[in-house]
């Protein structure tokens, strides 16, 4: 029964404080459902030890009763003997007074001592119910600590994975822009290269032709131009000079 007292009271002045703490480090209630487990278990172990002791304390209560009840009887037959002039019987009386008294002394002891045992359980057994209570609620209110603890662990994960998205995305844009900056570079490059081509070419071309008639011109003047050529520029200008009248 002492043991069963002595780890009652442990569980009663366990530290709270060192208990949350404890369960806050290892990011678990568990600590603190260990705790409720054997608590319950103890004020089970109690409320059983707090019935028996309280059934003794009655059976003690009882006896000390009856061994007072008949010790007072014994104590009147005593002195009735006496005066009727009995010393034998009275003697025997005595004697048998003593052994009376002494069994109601020892149940009374018992009593007393079963009485006090039984009150200590009862008032652990309140005190462990209390302690139980608030360690129940304490439960409660760090598993909602750790849930919320555990939603803000996975909203800055979440947090740092966009960000370290956002950082691999930029990257990843920059080079995609920087390529596509350098094909338009090369395509401006190669078009620039092509305009540039086809405008020798076309000033090739009207030099070329500005020179054949040139050559032409110089044909005409010197007589070497072929009759044919005159005939198509004096047909042209005739046709020109028409339109003109017209």
């Amino acid at each position: 029964m002492a043991s069963l007292l002595e780890k009652t009271q442990t569980l009663i002045q366990a530290n709270l404080h060192a208990m949350v703490d404890q369960a806050l480090q290892a990011n678990s209630p568990a600590v603190m459902k260990q705790y409720i487990r054997d608590a319950e278990k103890n004020l089970d172990d109690l409320e059983d030890a707090a019935a028996t002791v309280g059934g003794e304390v009655k059976t003690m209560e009882r006896k000390y009763n009856e061994y007072k009840k008949k010790g007072d009887q014994l104590d009147r037959n005593i002195d009735m003997l006496l005066m009727q002039g009995k010393p034998d019987l009275a003697r025997a009386a005595q004697n048998e007074l003593n052994t009376t008294r002494r069994l109601e002394e020892q149940y009374h002891e018992q009593w007393v001592r079963q009485q006090r045992e039984y009150e200590a359980l009862l008032n652990a057994r309140l005190k462990l119910q209390a302690k139980l209570v608030t360690i129940r609620q304490e439960q409660q209110e760090l598993e909602a600590l750790l849930r919320l603890a555990k939603s803000k662990e996975a909203t800055v994960k979440a947090i740092r994975s966009l960000d370290d998205l956002e950082g691999v995305g930029d990257a990843d844009i920059a080079r995609l822009g920087e390529s596509i900056r350098s094909r338009l570079d090369k395509a401006s490059a190669h078009s620039e290269m092509y305009a540039s081509r086809l405008d020798n070419q076309m000033d090739t071309s009207l030099g070329k032709a500005e020179l054949d008639i040139q050559l032409e011109e110089r044909k005409r003047r010197l007589g070497l131009a072929e009759p044919s050529v005159y005939k198509q520029e004096e047909r042209a200008a005739d046709e020109s000079a028409a339109a003109a009248g017209e």
